[in-house]
């Protein structure tokens, strides 16, 4: 069972019958781009799931850009490609990692724990002489059962009230500049959650763009965190919610388990003008 992780040589050997794999490409500039990509060619089998339309519910100026989906039709999407109780679920994309880990983190929301994300997304498949295939798969449907979920997102109400409270620690994973508040082009407002510390989730890579090892991962969190923190008193964010999920990734792999994602994040913290702002 793979749960974090896993490599192309790995996926090449996973048995066909009891696996399902999603591509979930996307840009956010274009969101045409992951389907159209998927149609030119994926890996044989692969489903395409789309960042706005099944892995992001529906936004309305005050919930951020890629609010979390309604759980029970994200089970019916997942059952209506053959994901069940014993599926082994692999995620890819194209760029960094950071749309497979959101349907990473999504499945385990759903209690589903057999789900990993390919290191080094397609380019690592192909350069293990992966092949593409342009044929839609043929679907498996089943009945997706949720069970309790295996992550817990919290609320802006929950993040406010940590200000004062101080029981976890924010983590951010936009880069260092939108951290700070400068050059912001994708939110109206530049600055971070008060308080927050700063993981730009480019940082869980290697040049080659596959996870770091995971002794080096666990020494950068302590770096950050402090040696001996708990997990379970760590929040991600980001700008949407997305990038999070790589950082969420990250420390399950460096094994750091439970911590947990504000899946509003920035967009949705300062939409509401009267929630603090640090820059």
């Amino acid at each position: 069972m793979y749960t974090t992780l896993i490599s192309p040589r790995q996926l090449m050997d996973a048995p066909g019958e009891s696996l399902i794999v999603l591509d979930c490409r996307f840009q956010l500039d274009d969101p045409d781009y992951g389907h159209a990509a998927y149609e030119r060619g994926h890996i044989p089998g692969a489903h395409y799931l789309h960042l706005d339309y099944h892995l992001s519910g529906s936004k309305n100026g005050q919930n951020g850009r890629h609010p979390l989906p309604d759980g029970q039709r994200l089970a019916v999407d997942l059952g209506a490609l053959g994901v069940g109780e014993g599926t082994q679920v692999v995620a890819y994309d194209d760029g960094t990692g950071q749309y497979a880990a959101r349907a990473w983190w999504l499945l385990r929301w759903l209690g589903h724990g057999k789900v990993a994300v390919l290191d080094g997304g397609i380019a690592a498949w192909l350069a293990a002489g992966g092949p593409l295939s342009q044929e839609k798969p043929q679907r498996r449907p089943c009945r997706y059962v949720m069970r309790q979920g295996l992550q817990r997102p919290l609320e802006a109400a929950d993040v406010l009230a940590n200000l004062d409270d101080k029981r976890f620690t924010v983590v951010d994973a936009r880069s260092p500049q939108r951290f700070r508040g400068i050059g912001e082009t994708i939110d109206p407002v530049g600055g971070h959650i008060p308080g927050a510390a700063n993981r730009f989730f480019m940082d869980n890579l290697t040049a080659e763009q596959h996870y770091k090892p995971a002794e080096q991962l666990r020494a950068e969190w302590e770096a950050l965190l402090g040696e001996g923190f708990d997990p379970a008193a760590v929040v991600h964010q980001c700008g949407s919610g997305v990038t999070a999920c790589h950082n969420l990734l990250s420390m399950e792999i460096a094994g750091f388990r439970g911590s947990r994602l504000y899946p509003g994040s920035w967009s949705e913290w300062c939409s509401d003008p009267s929630r603090p702002v640090e820059r």
